[in-house]
């Protein structure tokens, strides 16, 4: 089964204070040490790049790290408060949410919303990211795109309410939130793929329906096998990409 994310890209105004919050944040989760290239870090399916001109810091986003525990959840958030890190609400249970769900809430160097989250029950595989949401100024837009991609990036329906519309996977899931707040800018998801079929019909179905071609690539990542993706840009303005990572 394929997981949820190929990665999450998070471009940082300041790629060191950005690297030192994300490893302290994933390392105090048990999460190894991250790879690095001359402009990024990687932690499996969380990047972090430095911002540009051409790709200006993500803003408004929150993302939530798996935790195994309460205790874990607490202790994250002691250690990441402790270090000087913003904080954006205490750990505790979010009942809103779900009965199990327990959450603790900080703010990264870029004012992103950063989240330790235990949900009840463990999660398999290498993820480290338990969901996204991304603030949209389009609902209807949005919503629209990742439905028609759907069948092509292995997601499903989740729940839906009046303001927000979420989006599953195995593992973790996203939701696209209209709420009056500032939207999520310059966000990159990538979805991973099991052949390059799946690639090209994503490709093909995002740019029928109006989106703007991002891009294609069949090359060797810096530190992976042979890549072949394509790329879009979404009505909401994340950058989506469908990737096969791996030979097949």
């Amino acid at each position: 089964m394929l997981d949820v994310f190929d990665h999450v890209g998070v471009a940082v105004s300041d790629l060191e204070a950005s690297r030192a919050f994300y490893q302290l944040a994933l390392g105090q989760l048990g999460y190894g040490e991250p790879y690095r290239g001359d402009w990024f870090y990687e932690w499996e399916d969380l990047a972090i790049g430095q911002a540009g001109n051409d790709r200006p810091a993500t803003r408004n986003l929150h993302l939530a790290l798996v935790a195994s525990s309460h205790a874990a959840v607490d202790d994250w958030w002691l250690a990441m408060t402790g270090a000087g890190h913003e904080d954006d609400g205490k750990p505790g249970p979010r009942p809103q949410y779900s009965r199990s769900y327990y959450g603790g809430f900080v703010r990264d160097p870029d004012r992103n919303s950063v989240e330790a989250v235990y949900q009840g029950e463990p999660r398999p595989g290498e993820n480290r990211l338990d969901h996204l949401w991304i603030r949209v100024r389009d609902l209807g837009a949005a919503s629209a795109f990742f439905a028609a991609v759907m069948p092509h990036t292995g997601l499903r329906e989740g729940r839906r309410w009046e303001q927000g519309r979420q989006f599953r996977g195995a593992w973790a899931t996203f939701s696209l939130v209209f709420d009056g707040s500032a939207p999520t800018e310059n966000l990159e998801i990538a979805f991973p793929a099991p052949d390059r079929e799946t690639v090209d019909d994503f490709h093909r179905v995002a740019l029928a329906i109006g989106c703007r071609d991002a891009g294609r690539s069949d090359a060797r990542r810096e530190h992976e096998s042979p890549v072949y993706g394509a790329a879009v840009v979404a009505p909401d303005g994340t950058r989506v990409e469908s990737v096969l990572s791996h030979s097949s």
